[in-house]
This record gives structure tokens, C-alpha cells and sequence, in this order.
């Protein structure tokens, strides 16, 4: 039967256009009605609440609109029942201050209007009403995490958190689609930031592209600087292309960003400030503390909030300090179960930890607390990996550089009591620097050819003036890949159980291979690989002792802490007080005299066999932290653990996401 449609410009009846309009839930959810979602009103969840695992907020943000109740134009006829319609708005609304008076007076008798609590009891201060909130304890710093006496050299800074004091959610009683209010957020610690009209991205808000200049600037920064480095291991850019997507609709993870964002910029540019980027800090740490409390929560997005946080930490001034979420994303990513055979977010995830951990286990000497036989690397260089998937080789060089590394800390400190069993330990670590060279070695052999240098340059060839040849790797995984093989070259070279640095054979492997990396960085043109370099670098030339090789290094870390913000004025004074440079008469009598500066060690990596007592490390250089241990910020890293991070703040997850699909890089 043909549908009759009503003519251009023809008025519809109200009472036609009234029923074709879905029913207004009035009752539902304040989860839905950010979303423009209907709610099904269920209780204690709704169903889309409990689909998307967000939280199903309620009961707090009221519409008082004067409606007029009329009696229905029909009533259908009952027998069994009878139907009245009561108008119960003022009641609720005078439960609020300044609600009743939005509606006008009522005109019907005494007798019909409801009864009106006591409006004293319920006294709000400015109109707000403030929900019960779960304020957010500190969590444990560095300090505690270390042995006694492993942080002399690092003195203590005063712990910025979030405030404690801060309302989780506070509406307004006027009517807004707005969930937070002017005085949400409370104002950055400095007057530059004091607008009481800023805030920061509501909750569990689906928005548009990025509208404030200031945000959109900061996560420029991030995708462009942080996140090109972050992402050097992983072949699908999630950190910088994919993830801040993402964060459009998860106000945890475009805070994270946007504390990187502005905490780079302030690095590079004196012109910004670093309370910019810790108020952003501050916030995200607050909403992934009160997500760990929430045994719905999507812990995917809580790992992923907690690595990009803790990149923050590393970027500070004093990371040592800062250390909070570390260990925390540590365990988030042992709780996702991600690992070397992981895909997606979770393989970026996990590698840019472990790299991070790596390269302060280098630094500081320690053993890696996450065992490099438990990653799940693929050790199979017979297995063919897909080509143009560097990254794979790549993965499996840090494997072995891990092991070099805890095989370097696990140098013994004194000779056994007796000479035989002195003899056994020799030729057991003998054995073991063996088998770690022959699989360094093997790497290099049968890595494809686009993981060899595209051109090699002699210092003589080039015009560039430098004293280190100039080689040429094309793409970043490769410049990576080579930075930690020529690292962990130097490593061995320096710990060999029987052969001093000073031998032909180690000499000359450690000066070829030191000389290729700096000749790496000095020509490098990829700001994606500084976090790499800086800690490859600082290994290389320790051993150097040419002065103008010396001061090269000097140089190139000078630009790269211009050009990225990384800090190493640090490296400055370790490198000079190794290369004996505290006196500068001295160096001036070996000059005259050509005799090249003496390189002081940091520590003797042989075991001394003679009667000469070891040489003591000069009285200016400072006790770091103690060497030789395992990393004592991730060595209880696992929410099993009695003393677990995130300590009275973690609530085991209800549901983990589906086990990770395995594949070959």
C-alpha cells in the first residue's frame, strides 16, 4: 500500500512529530549522556557501561526545567488499573540550592504541592556539590626502592604529586554538557598558568580534533620529538601515528602525552616552563591511580598511560628522583602479558621498557631485572625473517646485549678462598665471554645486507674535519642495531676474564669499535636515535685518548642535548675526570711532551692475580649507586610481589585482555 508523504511546506501535527521522537531517558546514566547514548537505566551498570568497561556515573547532574504537566488529551480505558500523572521535578530540584528557584510559582493549592526538605541540610559551599573521592597517596620514590647508600650521589628533591585534596569530579548545578567545572583542575603552582577558566580534558569524552592552541602545540611536540624516538623499535609507529588517535577519547593518555610534549619543549626552549608539563604530569598520574582502583578498567590503557609517563620521568632534570612509574609500568605489562612475542601496542610497549631498562643497567652497571630467557626471543638465525623487518634482528642484538651486560655486573669482586676454585670461576666466565662473543658475532654475520653500512668514509675522505669515519646506515632501527652492537663489542672488550684492556687483542677491538660508533653519532642526521646514542657514546669514549677525539665527543654531546633537550653536562664531568683532566697543568706538560692523556678507569673489570693492590677510583669521583646488583628500581616490578608498586592503589583487574597473538617480529 503506497505511503502518502506530506507536502512541501505543509504543517505536521505536534502530536505526530511528539510521538515520532524516542523517549528521553531522564533517569539514565551520566556515562550515556556524555556519549548521546540511551541509557537502559540498569542498575548498578547500564548496558552500555558494562559493554564499553567505562564507569557508570550517576545521580549527580540534574536539568531543572519548568515543565508544565497536563492532563493526556486521551486516556485509554482500564478496568484492572488506574493511571495519574504527579509531578515530582520540585521536589527533587529543592534538594539542590537554588534549584526550586528556576520554577516559577505554583498556582495549585497548598494541599497538592509536595513537602519541601529542609534545604539546610544540605549546605554545598558556591553551589557545587563535592562526590566522595578516594584521595591519591604518593607513591613510592626511588629512594625506598634502593639499597642503603646506593643514592649518595643523588640528592633529594622535594616529591611533587597530585594534590591529595583534589575532587575527582565536580558539577555544576547550572545547565551544561560540560562535566567539569572552572574549578576542577586547580591552578598550576605558578601565576603564568593561573586562569581559572583552563581545564583539562573532561573524562571518557568522545571529542573532535585537538581545539586549544596550547594542546595541539604540546602534541605536536610529542608525535615529531618524543614520540620519533619512543617509536625506533617499532615498525608500526604506534607512539607518534597510531596511539594519539587514541587518546581523543581517553583523557589518561592525551595528559601523558601532552606532559611529554610540553616537558621537551621546555628542554629546548627557555621560553616555556617546566610546571606546564608537570601539571599535565600530575593530572594523568591522578587518573591512572584512580583507574588501578577500578577492577573494570582497561588495563591496556593503563599500561600504555604508565610507559608513556614514565618517558616523562626519564626526560626529567633528576630521572633518578622521579623514578615512580617505572616499576609500575613494568608490572602493568607483566599483567597484560606482553612480551618479545607479543604484537601490536603491547610489543611497543614492552620493548621501549626494556630498552629503557637496558640502557640504565649500562649506565649504572646493574643486571637486568626482567631475564633477558624469559623475553621469548627468537634465537633462530636459520629462521628467515620477513624482509624490510629489521626490527627483528634488532630485538634479538638486545637480547645479547643483556646478557653482556649482566654478565659485565656479575664481574666477581674477590678471588675465591681457595686456588682451584679461583680456576673453576675463571674458566667458567671464560667459557661464558666465549659464547657471548661467538653470538655477537654471529649476528653480524647473518643480519641481512640493509643492516650493514650503505657508504664508510675514512676521517682522511671526508671534509667534514672530523677525527671518526664517517659510516652511513640508512634506516633507524639499523642505526640503533649498530649503536648497541658496537656497545656491546666495548663491553666485552672490557671484561675479558683473562686478558687485560690494555692487551693488543682488546686494545684494538675496543678502539675499532669505539671509533665506528662515534663516527655513527657524529654523523647521524636522525634525532630519533639520540636516546640510544648518548649511552653508546658515553661507553666509547671512555676508552679514547686522543685530545681531539676527546673533545669531539664533548662536542657531539653538546649538540645533542641542543638539538633533543637530553641532559649531559653530566657526562661532561665523568668523561673528564676518566680521561685525567681535572689537572689541566698536567695536560699541558704531556702536550709539550707528546705524551697522549692517561685514561682513568671507573673501576678495574679483571680480577687483579697480582700482588699489587687495585688501583682506587680518583677521591674527586662520587659513589653513585652500588654496581654489580640487580636493577634495583624493577626487581619487584611484579604485582605478586609483597612489596608490589603502586602500593594501596592496585585492584586486581576482573577481566585481562585476551592472550597476546604470537608472531615472528
Amino acid at each position: 500500500m503506497a505511503t502518502t508523504e506530506p507536502a512541501l511546506g505543509a504543517t505536521v501535527p505536534e502530536n505526530t512529530v511528539a510521538a515520532a521522537r524516542p523517549k528521553r531517558v531522564r533517569t539514565g546514566c551520566l556515562t550515556c549522556r556524555e556519549r548521546h547514548l540511551k541509557c537502559d537505566e540498569g542498575l548498578p551498570e547500564c548496558q552500555n557501561c558494562r559493554k564499553s568497561s567505562r564507569t557508570c556515573k550517576r545521580g549527580v547532574r540534574l536539568n531543572f526545567i519548568d515543565t508544565q504537566v497536563k492532563s493526556p488529551p486521551i486516556t485509554p480505558p482500564t478496568q484492572e488499573w488506574d493511571i495519574t500523572f504527579q509531578d515530582e521535578s520540585r521536589e527533587i530540584a529543592s534538594e539542590y540550592r537554588g534549584g526550586l528557584s528556576r520554577y516559577a510559582a505554583l498556582s495549585q493549592e497548598a494541599d497538592d504541592v509536595p513537602d519541601v526538605k529542609d534545604e539546610a541540610l544540605y549546605q554545598f559551599s558556591n553551589g557545587v556539590m563535592n562526590t566522595p573521592t578516594l584521595a591519591p597517596q604518593q607513591l613510592p620514590s626511588l629512594q625506598q626502592s634502593l639499597p642503603a647508600g646506593d643514592m649518595e650521589s643523588y640528592p633529594a628533591v622535594s616529591q611533587r604529586r597530585p594534590d591529595a585534596s583534589r575532587e575527582q569530579q565536580i558539577h555544576s548545578s547550572s545547565n551544561t554538557d560540560s562535566t567539569f567545572t572552572s574549578q576542577t583542575i586547580p591552578p598550576p603552582p605558578l601565576p603564568a598558568y593561573n586562569n581559572s577558566k583552563q581545564t583539562l580534558t573532561p573524562p571518557s569524552e568522545d571529542r573532535g580534533p585537538l581545539n586549544s592552541p596550547e594542546e595541539l602545540l604540546f602534541m605536536q611536540v610529542f608525535v615529531e620529538e618524543v614520540g620519533l624516538w619512543m617509536d625506533s623499535l617499532d615498525p608500526y609507529k604506534h607512539f607518534s601515528r597510531l596511539l594519539p588517535f587514541d587518546s581523543l577519547h581517553e583523557p589518561m593518555l592525551l595528559n601523558a602525552f601532552l606532559a611529554c610534549g610540553a616537558r621537551h619543549l621546555a628542554l629546548v626552549n627557555p621560553a616555556y616552563h617546566e610546571d606546564k608539563a608537570l601539571h599535565y604530569y600530575d593530572d594523568a598520574t591522578t587518573r591512572l591511580l584512580e583507574a588501578l582502583q577500578n577492577p573494570n578498567r582497561n588495563t591496556v590503557t593503563c599500561a600504555t598511560t604508565a610507559v608513556i609517563l614514565n618517558v616523562y620521568e626519564i626526560m626529567s632534570e633528576r630521572p633518578l628522583q622521579r623514578m615512580n612509574h617505572i616499576a609500575g609500568a613494568r608490572a602493568l605489562i607483566k599483567e597484560c602479558r606482553w612480551t618479545a612475542k607479543s604484537s601490536g601496542v603491547g610489543a611497543a610497549c614492552f620493548w621501549i621498557n626494556v630498552g629503557m631498562e637496558l640502557l640504565s643497567c649500562i649506565r649504572f652497571n646493574w643486571q637486568v631485572a626482567w631475564d633477558p630467557d624469559l623475553w621469548g626471543v627468537d634465537m633462530d638465525f636459520s629462521r628467515e625473517i620477513e624482509y624490510g623487518r629489521e626490527e627483528g634482528w634488532t630485538y634479538r642484538l638486545m637480547y645479547i646485549v643483556a646478557k653482556i651486560a649482566n654478565f659485565r655486573s656479575s664481574v666477581p669482586r674477590q678471588a675465591e678462598s681457595t686456588q682451584h676454585a679461583e680456576q673453576v670461576r675463571l674458566s667458567n666466565r671464560f667459557n661464558d665471554w666465549n659464547r657471548l662473543k661467538e653470538w655477537i658475532d654471529s649476528w653480524n654475520n647473518n643480519v641481512p645486507r640493509t643492516m650493514h653500512p650503505m657508504g664508510y668514509l675514512q676521517p682522511h675522505q671526508t671534509s667534514s674535519k672530523s677525527a671518526f669515519p664517517e659510516v652511513w646506515l640508512i634506516k633507524r632501527t639499523t642505526i640503533v642495531a649498530r649503536l648497541f652492537y658496537h656497545t656491546g663489542m666495548c663491553l666485552l672488550a672490557q671484561t675479558h676474564p683473562l686478558l687485560s684492556t690494555r692487551s693488543p687483542d682488546m686494545h684494538e677491538l675496543q678502539q675499532s669499535h669505539a671509533h665506528d660508533l662515534c663516527g655513527i653519532v657524529a654523523h647521524v642526521k636522525d634525532r630519533g636515535v639520540a636516546s640510544v646514542a648518548i649511552r653508546s657514546l658515553a661507553i666509547a669514549a671512555e676508552c679514547l685518548v686522543s685530545r681531539r677525539e676527546q673533545e669531539e665527543v664533548l662536542d657531539i654531546f653538546d649538540r645533542i642535548q641542543k638539538e633533543t633537550g637530553w641532559r649531559t653536562g653530566f657526562l661532561h664531568k665523568e668523561l673528564k675526570e676518566k680521561w685525567g683532566w681535572n689537572n689541566e697543568e698536567q695536560y699541558q706538560q704531556q702536550q709539550q711532551q707528546n705524551i697522549p692523556a692517561p685514561m682513568l678507569p671507573l673501576q678495574s673489570y679483571q680480577y687483579q692475580t697480582s700482588s699489587l693492590p687495585p688501583v682506587p677510583p680518583p677521591p674527586s669521583l662520587k659513589q653513585g649507586p652500588r654496581q654489580g646488583i640487580i636493577n634495583p628500581i624493577l626487581r619487584s616490578a611484579d604485582f605478586s610481589a609483597p612489596t608490589h608498586p603502586y602500593q594501596n592503589h592496585y585492584v586486581a583487574p576482573l577481566h585481562l585482555p585476551p592472550q597476546p597473538h604470537y608472531s615472528q617480529y
